[in-house]
């Protein structure tokens, strides 16, 4: 084919020829072939390595899940251990009788809330007691605390009164839940 071509080019000129077309030969098996083969693994790898760190969340999230759910049957067992009939503002009243504040009670509000998308309904009661020693407070926050009854303190406000010397007025909120 080089033969019949009407030009003559020398020996020179044909190797120069070969090796520009053996560069651009070069230079498409780059472009069409290896670059886009490169560029897909460095993608196969990226992709790998978010899913790989996909991977790790959901994992830690899977555990973070089997811990919330274990506690939540922890509650579960011990809001169903509670002996029949228990409601807070009892317990409360009964808790203020053995520690000697039942007559110091100015008021106890007792209420209840549902949220949608929780099982359990959360009892509260607010109890002020009056005139009291921080002694006998803070007796009766333990026996709050450390009952089996799944109740806790939430609030707690006190202020000294000028009745007597070393007592103090205190507003307690009180809160557990229920089936």
């Amino acid at each position: 084919m080089l033969k019949n071509f009407p030009l003559q080019i020398s020996k020179r000129e044909k190797i120069a020829i070969w090796i520009g077309a053996g560069v651009v030969g070069l230079f498409l098996l780059l472009q069409l072939i290896v670059n886009p083969f490169l560029d897909s693994r460095r993608r196969l790898f990226r992709q790998i390595e978010v899913q790989a760190g996909t991977l790790e969340q959901m994992r830690a999230l899977r555990l973070e899940y089997a811990s919330i759910q274990e506690k939540a049957d922890e509650v579960k067992a011990s809001v169903a251990a509670r002996r029949a009939g228990f409601t807070l503002f009892s317990f409360l009243d009964t808790l203020a009788g053995q520690t000697g504040l039942k007559d110091r009670i100015a008021y106890m509000k007792p209420s209840t809330s549902t949220q949608p998308d929780i099982p359990y309904t959360t009892s509260t009661v607010e109890t002020k007691l009056q005139a009291i020693t921080l002694k006998q407070l803070l007796n009766y926050i333990y026996r709050i605390e450390t009952s089996r009854n799944m109740v806790r303190l939430t609030r707690l406000s006190i202020t000294k009164t000028g009745k007597q010397e070393g007592t103090v007025d205190a507003v307690l909120l009180v809160e557990t839940f229920e089936l």
